[in-house]
């Protein structure tokens, strides 16, 4: 009998080491020998973490225990483990379970199933064959052609075909070639990249050398940001196994193709996710775009030819080769094939990793999936692509999740990002948040960016402190269209996304912090305040007692009152008063 411990980022961070450590610690002391204890990655459950998988002797799983903190350790070693009967209510939901039921899972078909330190799991699950088939059965030109057939394109943001930024380098001249992954995954909200390497670093190596056989490249570099050490560590243990079993370095497979890896650690600058500027981080530079062209596939690393590709992008490529292009290009859409992993974060109530078909509605992956909004609150909008992306309204809840309908909207897909929001998010705020996010990362080599940016931040600062003016949204309309077609690289010229989509679909909320000096949403401090009122206060005394300036006062049983001189507007009495008394206005 195994237990299996999920162990990605989430899991560690919610206590799950310290459950393995009880499982340890209590197997041991009633010396259950035929019990071992073991680790995975984020199975894509976040909300449910810590999580724990326990597979019988013959390898068939018997139990998936969630919410599993270390009270719950020693009945599941008594009734389970001893008795060989399951605790059943600590088991997994069946509404939880259509989390994972409605997914098609190619880039996390590993994660949360195997030990992503142990290359046996990664061999037993079929790993590295498809190098071995690409290597020493195929031409170059048959994988790149397979590639083509799968419609794969670029996971990282832009969605340029893989096939041809590969044929693009295999065409440079030159016998030093660099295929670079991109790991520097920073938008808010985003954990895709660094949970695939964390859960399942194998299959980014085995795609990175395909990669490689069919440039003609013998080098590989991952660039990943100093602020995932876990994926970083289970990446050095990956290559050094895949070194010791001839999965990496000199004549692979018998032939005299050799390609190995290194690991370059970033300082974790957003820019950086632009190609030119993470070619600069790799050179010791400041990490700041160029012109192009010259394009990395003539002119890249060095000055030699180089292919950059994301995380999940290099993670899709074993699949494809080992099962054919077509099998990929027969999921997803006309022009978006294949599935798509997506971060849930923000309102929703099972946030998570999941991995669709592409062509799946936004209202399927909100609700089927996610379970919906928190509380059960109205759904508003949803952030998609990050910083360079933009807000989808409710009422294109069924638009489907491909590269062209998202584009359509004013967002884009990005790398996976989205950022579900409520009735109580205040839009021209969401806008206000992901400008500064942007024009702090800015690298300021161009004015358009470096100035444009911090322009319409003040403006949007303004508003949100109801000190709006009369043409501050044309201001802002005029600024956007500037900084998009002056700015040099894909950070600067998509930075007014999130302004331009709010003001398209919430251009009344603009107005009425303008025009009317209220919010919306009752969201922004400067144009709310809280009252009690008199019919529904019980005088509990309840927010007095949370608040911590003394702005309330009144006697038990009585109606209480709040001095909006002294209100610092924390929000503390609303969350404590039980009978709805306190309201925000």
């Amino acid at each position: 009998m195994k237990v299996v411990v999920g162990q990605g980022s989430c899991g560690i961070a919610t206590g799950a080491r310290k459950t393995s450590d009880e499982f340890e610690r209590i197997v041991s002391g009633r010396k259950l020998e035929g019990v071992a204890i073991d680790k995975t990655g984020c199975i894509g459950t976040c909300y449910l973490e810590p999580i724990v998988d326990v597979y019988s002797d013959n390898g068939a799983l018997e139990a998936r225990y969630v919410k599993c903190t270390t009270d719950k350790v020693e009945r599941i070693v008594e009734e389970h483990l001893i008795g060989g009967v399951p605790v059943e209510e600590y088991k997994i939901q069946e509404q939880d379970e259509a989390f994972l039921s409605r997914q098609q899972r190619i880039v996390l078909r590993n994660c949360g199933k195997i030990n992503p330190e142990r290359i046996e799991e990664y061999l037993a699950a079929d790993g590295y064959v498809a190098a071995r088939k690409a290597v020493t059965s195929m031409t170059r030109d048959e994988v790149i052609e397979e590639i083509r057939i799968s419609g794969l394109r670029g996971r990282g943001g832009a969605g340029f075909p893989t096939w041809f930024k590969w044929n693009a380098i295999k065409s440079s001249p030159g016998s030093e070639k660099y295929m670079v992954c991109n790991a520097d995954e920073g938008d808010p909200g985003a954990f895709m990249d660094h949970s695939v390497l964390e859960g399942d670093p194998h299959s980014v190596l085995e795609g990175m050398l395909i990669g490689g056989y069919a440039a003609g490249a013998s080098q590989g570099i991952i660039y990943c940001r100093a602020e995932y050490p876990l994926a970083i560590a289970r990446l050095e243990i990956a290559m050094e196994q895949a070194r010791e079993r001839g999965y990496l370095g000199k004549n692979l497979f018998g032939t005299d193709f050799s390609f190995d890896i290194r690991i370059k650690a970033g300082a974790g600058a957003f820019v950086c996710g632009e190609e030119t500027a993470l070619i600069a981080s790799l050179e010791g530079e400041r990490g700041m775009p160029r012109l192009k062209p010259p394009f990395p596939a003539a002119k890249g690393y060095w000055k030699l030819p180089t292919n950059i590709n994301n995380v999940e992008t290099y993670a899709n490529v074993a699949w494809i080769i080992r099962n054919g292009g077509q099998a990929f290009a027969d999921r997803g859409a006309d022009q978006s094939k294949g599935s798509k992993v997506f971060a849930l974060a923000g309102k929703i109530k099972k946030g998570g990793l999941v991995e669709v078909p592409m062509g799946m509605t936004l209202r399927e992956v909100i609700y089927d999936i996610g379970g919906g909004i928190k509380n059960d609150r109205s759904f508003k909008a949803v952030q998609m692509g990050g910083p360079s992306g933009g807000c989808i309204p409710a009422e294109l809840i069924d638009t489907p999740v491909t590269y062209e309908d998202i584009n359509k909207t004013g967002a884009i897909v990005g790398s996976g990002g989205m950022i579900v929001m409520d009735e109580d998010t205040c839009m021209v705020d969401m806008a206000r948040f992901f400008l500064d996010f942007t024009r702090k990362e800015s690298c300021g080599k161009c004015n358009y960016c470096r100035i444009g940016t911090k322009r319409m931040l003040e403006i949007l600062e303004r508003i949100t402190r109801g000190e709006g003016k009369d043409g501050d949204i044309e201001l802002l309309e005029e600024l956007a269209d500037k900084i998009r077609d002056g700015a040099m690289c894909g950070l600067g010229q998509t930075a007014p996304n999130p302004v331009l989509t709010t003001l398209r679909y919430f251009r009344n909320e603009y107005e009425d912090h303008i025009y009317n000096h209220t919010c919306t949403a009752k969201s922004c401090k400067a144009l709310i305040h809280y009252e009690i009122s008199e019919e529904d206060c019980r005088g509990c005394t309840a927010c007095a007692r949370q608040c911590p300036v003394g702005a309330i006062s009144g006697e038990r049983k009585k109606a209480h009152h709040i001095d909006p001189s002294v209100c610092v507007k924390c929000g503390r009495c609303e969350e404590a008063c039980k009978f709805d008394a306190v309201k925000r206005v």
